[in-house]
């Protein structure tokens, strides 16, 4: 089991993962749950340090929930040498099964609204998308947060996070299950953090077939990470001022850094003009042709459209999806 400290140091790498766009947000959440595994759970705690003082608060709380007491033998005497969770004489986290998934999200700057279960799922803020299991078709590739709602008496009774068709949740204890129990889950939710596109994986690097051949003069080489749309860091920044230097719009929030809708159909019509795969995402063979790519080329002849006759909705999507302007014909 690891301790606090450890999964906070592994925290602050995960983050570090994240800006040079090596790992996603979602993997990022998920191997801080995975390293959380063993953890007590105690109701109503927050992911807060384990020790007798805080059990004894939350036992205050809610002294109906005897287990908050029962499952720690220093209690009374704060003795804690021993215990399954004060390993090495190192202190762990306790927490309940919605407190745990806010304590995730919080370590990577978000928030999930909502001091209860059904509160949490019922916060239209804290989510982008929602759906129903056996109804709705799970998200991969993403973090996701699902729910337990009693048929019966049709209350939310139970949370935990689900990422590729494995489960890890706070229940008598932060557990870890793959594949995830069947039937367990009847709802699920993508968080609001992921609302500018739910991530897919990171693509393999392509195996090399021939040795690399030594760069021309003046020819960059790359050693840059792949990045596609909901990526926000450096590099992003980078594609962005290349696309803006060779004449492509980005929209009015240029090079700001983050990879949303105007900066991947930039991508995309950069590599239908260069004869690379049209994916939106900027991989190794991408990255070599716009970082030697001529910053005013010959000749890439490019076209403004006037589209008439449209209403509003049809030109907003328009302009989300290539990009531009609109105003009101008079």
């Amino acid at each position: 089991m690891q301790t606090a400290k450890q999964v906070d140091d592994l925290i602050v790498s995960l983050k570090q993962q994240v800006e040079a766009g090596t790992i996603t947000l979602s993997e990022a959440i998920w191997q801080t749950a995975l390293a959380c595994v063993g953890w007590s759970y105690v109701y109503s705690a927050w992911e807060e340090l384990c020790t007798p003082a805080e059990r004894r608060k939350r036992f205050k709380m809610c002294p109906d929930k005897t287990s908050i007491k029962s499952k720690c033998k220093a209690f009374e005497n704060n003795n804690c040498h021993g215990c399954q969770w004060y390993p090495n004489d190192e202190r762990t986290r306790c927490g309940d099964c919605r407190g745990f998934e806010d304590f995730l999200f919080k370590m990577f700057g978000f928030d999930l609204y909502g001091d209860t279960v059904s509160a949490q799922w019922n916060h239209k803020a804290n989510w982008c998308a929602q759906g129903q299991f056996g109804v709705d078709p799970v998200p991969q590739n993403v973090y996701v947060n699902v729910f337990i709602k009693n048929k019966k008496t049709g209350k939310w009774t139970h949370t935990g996070g689900y990422f590729n068709g494995a489960t890890c949740e706070c229940a008598n204890g932060v557990q870890y299950f793959n594949p995830m129990k069947k039937d367990r889950w009847t709802h699920w939710a993508v968080a609001a953090c992921f609302k500018n596109g739910w991530e897919m994986p990171k693509q393999p690097e392509e195996p090399q077939k021939e040795p690399e051949k030594q760069p021309e003069k003046g020819q960059q080489t790359v050693s840059r990470p792949t990045i596609r749309k909901g990526n926000k860091n450096k590099y992003v920044k980078e594609v962005q001022e290349k696309l803006i230097q060779l004449g492509y719009n980005l929209g009015i929030c240029g090079a700001d850094g983050d990879f949303g809708t105007a900066t991947e159909a930039a991508v995309k019509q950069f590599q239908r003009d260069h004869g690379l795969t049209v994916d939106g995402v900027t991989g190794p063979k991408t990255w070599e042709m716009l970082l030697n790519a001529p910053v005013n080329p010959a000749k890439i002849d490019k076209y403004t459209v006037t589209i008439k006759q449209l209403n509003k909705e049809q030109a907003e999507a328009i302009i989300k999806e290539w990009g531009g302007s609109m105003k009101v014909e008079e």
